[in-house]
This record gives structure tokens, sequence and C-alpha cells, in this order.
């Protein structure tokens, strides 16, 4: 198992309700995917430099992540399906 960051950046004016279920969704594919979600940090609401996707704000959230290497394109490839979030980092940590 590995540990990575997850950094989102969800619509600017979404709603609790659907951050909450974005984050459930992300959630429940990290448990299918063998992996652990740790506490999530709420960055709060920033502007953008540039417009992504004609949003001028972004609601910013940071996951820790623990993973093994081989679901991290699984992973990819379900956060690029999710409508909501406009960008996200996903980088590993490097062992202490």
């Amino acid at each position: 198992m590995n540990n990575y960051e997850l950094t989102i950046i969800l619509e600017g004016k979404i709603t609790s309700a659907k951050k909450k279920t974005v984050l459930e969704n992300i959630e429940k594919f990290v448990k299918i995917l063998e992996g652990k979600m740790d506490k999530v940090e709420d960055w709060g609401v920033k502007e953008l430099f540039h417009q992504i996707k004609k949003n001028s704000q972004g609601a910013y959230l940071h996951i820790p992540l623990e993973l093994p290497a081989k679901s991290i394109k699984q992973l990819d490839i379900k956060l690029k399906a999710i409508d909501n979030i406009l960008r996200y980092l996903l980088i590993r940590e490097e062992n202490k």
C-alpha cells in the first residue's frame, strides 16, 4: 500500500449535498479498490486564476489516501467520470 494525496477542485457554487455525494462516491470506490481514505480537509472556495469549464471559483478538497499502486489507473478513470470535479491532482507521498 502506498500513501497518496488527492486534491480536488469542485464547482465553486456546489451545494453541500452534492459535495457530500461526490465524497461518498470517491470513498465507496476507494474501498472497492481495497484502499482507505483519511480525514477530508475542506480548503474552502477560492478564485481560480483561469476559468475552468466556465467557472471562476472552485471548492477545494484535500484527501489523504492509502491505495495499492495497481489501483491508481482505475481511480484516475473514476475521477474523470465525476461531473462536478473540475480538476484533480493525485500525488504519491514519499516514504519517510
